[in-house]
This record gives C-alpha cells, structure tokens and sequence, in this order.
C-alpha cells in the first residue's frame, strides 16, 4: 500500500478570462477508492478532470498523481502518467471511423505499441466483460444502441488495466435501468482492477451505486467531503439542497430570461 493519495490536486486555481471557475481546490483519492464529484452544472467538475489529464493547465496549485508531481508534465512525463489513466467519455465518445474492437484497444495500440492482433484479442475479451459479444467486434459504433456504445466506452476504458480510470457523467442519455447496468458494471470493473476511480455526475442514483465517498464543488471549492452512506445525513444544507433537488437554499438559481 502507497502511504500517499493516488490523486492529490492541492489548491488547485483556474479562471478563464474574468471568470473564475477553481478557486482553491482540494481533493485526494486514495487507492482502490472510487470518488465522485457532484455540483452544478458549471461550477468547474469537467475542467478539474481536464487539469488532471493535462488538457488544460491550472493557473496556480499541484496535482500528484501516485505522488509524482505532473502539474507542468510534457514529454515523456507525461506519456508516463497518461497510461496510468483510463476514461469514459460523457456519450462515450467513440471514433466513427474505427470498428467497436479498434475502439476498445485504441490505447492499447497507440499507447503501448501492441500489435493489432493482440489487442484485438483483449478488445474482445473486454467487450466479453461488459456484456457484449464477439459479434460486435466488427460493427461500426454508428450500429449500436446508446446504452452498448456506452458499454464500448466502459471497455476501451479498462482495456489498458490503467491505476485510475475518470467517468465524466457515466449515465448521460440512459434509461434508469441501463444507466443502472452500467453502474454495476463500472463498480465491479473497478472493483476487479483495484483501480482508483474519479467521476463527475449529476446522477444520484449513480453516486449512491459507485462512490465510496462524495465531495461537493461549489465556488470553485471542495465544501464537504464524505462517506456516500452519511450523504443524506450530512449536516450540509449545501449538500442536501443539490442531493434534494429542491429551488430553495443557499445555492441560488438564476431563472431570469
């Protein structure tokens, strides 16, 4: 066992323009934990995945990933981190012009020069993981349903076996009951890897099935932070207003046209 977080973003800041959007930021994931952000709809949950993943750069603050600081990371640093990682897109995000199983071992092929037959073997063995069957292997991701081109996402995520794997809004788009068979399919992936997992969701019913703790973002902060079974019960009128759903509370929502 690490004696550090497997994800550390500390004080991390980012603004675009005049608008702020982290300010201050705080959050560690330890291993084998899978956390979720929730918070509304632009207060800054993609933008903290993206500083991570190194799509965008923080204007001040750190981020650790296994310890290792890659919050400047070029070159082969950060290659290095990024096979640590796996992802699944908001609307999966598949390439058009690649079949499912080229979609699934994209990774495995460009990041870790795998010969095409090879990871055409283990593409099919994780599209076999999340339910689906050798006959998709060759179908065009235009061919399938949303909530299997999700699973094909699911895949392409646990193709590598990365450290961390981020879902960004895992069941955007889905029916309750498929969005339900993806989270059993995300906790018992993750669970099988022993990977630490960092989603963003607007779901509760999501974040009740896959977090082992949450953390609320709101003003460019991490406000509460805790065990997903006391969620309910936190004391945080914050929290519960957003998990609640109710138009009354200290979030105030501009409704003006």
């Amino acid at each position: 066992m690490t004696d550090h977080p497997m994800l550390s973003l500390q004080n991390v800041h980012k603004r675009f323009g005049k608008k702020v959007v982290l300010d201050g930021f705080d959050l560690d994931v330890k291993k084998g934990e899978s956390v979720v952000i929730i918070g509304g709809s632009g207060t800054g949950k993609s933008v903290s995945l993206k500083c991570v993943l190194g799509l965008l750069k923080p204007d001040a603050g750190t981020i650790l990933v296994d310890g290792e600081d890659v919050t400047h990371a070029k070159g082969k640093q950060r290659e290095k981190s990024l096979r640590k990682f796996g992802m699944l897109f908001q609307g999966a995000a598949l390439f058009d012009s690649l079949t499912v199983w080229e979609n699934v071992g994209f990774g495995l092929m460009q990041g870790f020069n795998m010969p095409k037959d090879q990871a055409r073997e283990i593409a099919i063995e994780k599209l076999r993981r999340v339910g689906l069957g050798k006959d998709v292997a060759d179908l065009n991701p235009s061919e399938l349903s949303g909530g299997m081109q999700k699973r094909v996402g699911l895949a392409r995520a646990i193709a590598t076996e990365p450290d961390i794997i981020f879902f960004d809004e895992p069941t955007t788009g889905l029916d309750p009951i498929m969005a339900d068979v993806i989270n059993d399919l995300i906790r018992e992936c993750v669970k099988e890897l022993g990977a630490t997992a960092l989603s963003i969701t607007h779901d509760m019913a999501s974040v009740r099935k896959i977090a082992d703790d949450v953390a609320m973002l709101y003003q460019g902060k991490i406000i509460w932070k805790g065990p997903v079974d006391t969620i309910d019960h936190c004391g945080n009128p914050f929290v519960e207003q957003f998990i609640h759903g109710k138009a009354e509370g200290p979030i105030s929502v501009d409704v003006s046209v």
